[in-house]
């Protein structure tokens, strides 16, 4: 099944209306892709972490589920956050952020679902971005995921 991602920088008392709106995007600062799930967002967490996958999947329980529209919203960990905002910060972290995009295209997660290392490299860019937006503002990350009907 597809998914609909959306990757927002909002408030924590903005959960619920990220979870009841139709195209966060339009509302808050973000990014919009497709396919990125829970296993995609753990195995990130996990290679900027060093958590093992097991332990980082247990992280990204929904933080808020719309019964009306059927999206679900989970909450980055802050350390994760926190790691994005660094990523290709200076010359050395370049390296850094080429490592990470590299390591995410050879996961089963992304070469599954056909995920080239330059698309994963943009949505690394994008999501370092918001990321230091977050950071700025005083925000989170959150992931708002929704089903599509094929």
């Amino acid at each position: 099944m597809a998914i609909l991602t959306h990757i927002v920088a909002a408030e924590d008392e903005e959960i619920e209306a990220i979870g009841e709106s139709l195209h966060p995007v339009s509302e808050w600062s973000g990014i919009e892709m497709r396919d990125v799930d829970t296993a995609k967002i753990a195995m990130l967490h996990s290679l900027l972490t060093g958590d093992p996958f097991d332990e980082a999947v247990t992280h990204y329980e929904p933080v808020y589920v719309s019964a009306s529209e059927g999206a679900v919203v989970l909450r980055l960990v802050d350390a994760v956050s926190e790691r994005l905002a660094r990523l290709g910060v200076d010359e050395l972290s370049d390296e850094a952020f080429d490592a990470v995009a590299a390591e995410l295209a050879a996961t089963e997660e992304f070469e599954a679902t056909g995920w080239e290392e330059e698309a994963i490299a943009a949505m690394l860019a994008d999501l370092t971005e918001l990321a230091r937006l977050a950071e700025s503002q005083g925000q989170a990350l959150f992931v708002w995921m929704h089903p599509l009907r094929t």
